[in-house]
């Protein structure tokens, strides 16, 4: 394609900035890979976490709900302070999760898939076609309420109905030495949300969907998904799977593991929140790191979050401000933009803005199969003579040139 000048937004994406090393390398992405050839329409907000402290977090809690305005947005690693944190940053307190305020505000699924380039194969030889992860980002651990114990007594589950009515009760344990318990929950309306996000993701990828849980275990707990997944398939996806040619089905998760290391790839494979967090990792790992993965999150309601799979690359940000090279992938923060972008540009019925975000995907692609690459893949490459590790700006430049040769063509 050629651009005779910037191409237009007709609306804006939200534009959620980050932290530390990630927050550098997003600078440098829009500098050279977006501004020269767009007007960047954004609405910007900045979740550095100290602009998190002096908000009281309220600044995320915008920045979502002006996703649920706009409909697209586009986000950058950002930290969850823990106590080493607080001390370093000097904040309030360790604040939750951005990521996870901003999901449950939109009631979200996290889909993860590989980014594919020839010469970085998968560790897993048999997978030959990407493998998306579907995560339930919802409840589980991540809201979990938990207590140490350390007198004999009784642990119990508790439920009191509102309004009235026999209290309900269930023995956990008979503690006759030191323990710990934990609880965790899920509601019907997220599990279904989440269902229908999956089943819609597979149809609209073309790939088949599978849903694993341990149901033999934890019968009512996963039983429950298991039972919503299997409703929600009969009611309103398998007419559509059907003609589409598509499969859908319910295994156990150590079963789903196994197959999944004979499988050829090309599936969607939904998990809870927990088993979704653990096996986007391995799937990463597999095909070179968490730099490797595009991630969305996507709302029943037609929202899109797209955000940068990894950190912040704590590490390589020491180094930047000391002022040593660093050697960092921007892979999964361009294809966050390019993959926001295709979708403004879908919704807007712009298609040079869709045209632009995948000549841009192209771009990046063929740079690292052209063998300049940062580090982390360096260690993974298929072996070439023309491989060079690279520095992280020397990589984004790399692709931009690639991307200019390639828009006017």
């Amino acid at each position: 394609m050629s651009l005779p000048g910037k191409i237009k937004m007709r609306n804006p994406i939200v534009e959620i900035d980050g932290d530390e090393m990630a927050r550098v390398m997003w600078k440098i992405v829009k500098e050279k890979l977006l501004m020269p050839y767009l007007e960047l329409n954004t609405e910007y907000y900045d979740l550095h976490v100290t602009k998190r402290d002096a908000t009281d977090d309220r600044i995320t809690r915008e920045a979502a709900e002006a996703i649920v305005r706009h409909g697209v947005g586009v986000k950058c690693a950002t930290i969850t302070p823990n106590e080493d944190r607080v001390k370093e940053y000097g904040l309030k307190k360790p604040w939750t999760s951005p990521n996870a305020t901003i999901r449950a505000i939109l009631d979200g699924t996290v889909f993860r898939k590989p980014i594919l380039a020839s010469n970085i194969r998968p560790s897993v030889t048999a997978w030959k076609k990407p493998i998306t992860i579907g995560r339930h980002a919802y409840g589980d651990v991540y809201s979990n309420a938990e207590m140490r114990i350390t007198v004999p007594g009784k642990a119990e589950i508790i439920f009191t109905p509102e309004g009235g009515g026999p209290v309900v009760r269930q023995k956990i344990k008979d503690f006759t030495e030191p323990g710990i318990i934990q609880a965790t929950y899920n509601i019907d309306g997220s599990i279904q949300s989440f269902a229908k996000a999956c089943f819609a993701f597979a149809l609209e990828e073309k790939t088949d969907l599978w849903f694993s849980a341990k149901d033999t275990i934890s019968k009512t707990y996963d039983g429950r998904f298991r039972d919503i997944f299997q409703e929600e398939y009969e009611n309103n996806w398998k007419e559509q799977f059907t003609q589409a040619g598509l499969s859908y089905f319910f295994t156990l998760i150590d079963d789903a593991a196994a197959r999944i290391m004979k499988s050829e790839g090309g599936i969607l494979w939904a998990l809870k929140n927990y088993d979704g967090d653990v096996m986007s990792d391995m799937i990463a790992s597999a095909n070179g790191s968490l730099a490797m993965m595009t991630s969305v999150l996507v709302s029943p309601w037609g929202h899109f979050e797209y955000e940068a799979a990894h950190g912040t690359v704590q590490k390589h940000y020491y180094k930047y401000l000391k002022g040593e090279e660093t050697s960092t992938n921007p892979m999964a923060i361009i294809f966050t933009w390019s993959g926001a972008l295709k979708k403004r540009g879908t919704l807007d019925a712009t298609p040079e803005l869709v045209s632009f975000a995948a000549t841009l995907e192209k771009a990046a692609i063929s740079t690292v199969e052209s063998g300049t690459m940062t580090g982390d893949l360096m260690a993974v490459a298929v072996e070439d003579p023309r491989n060079r590790k690279v520095s992280t700006e020397t990589f984004i430049n790399a692709i931009a040139e690639r991307l200019l040769q390639k828009l006017h063509r």
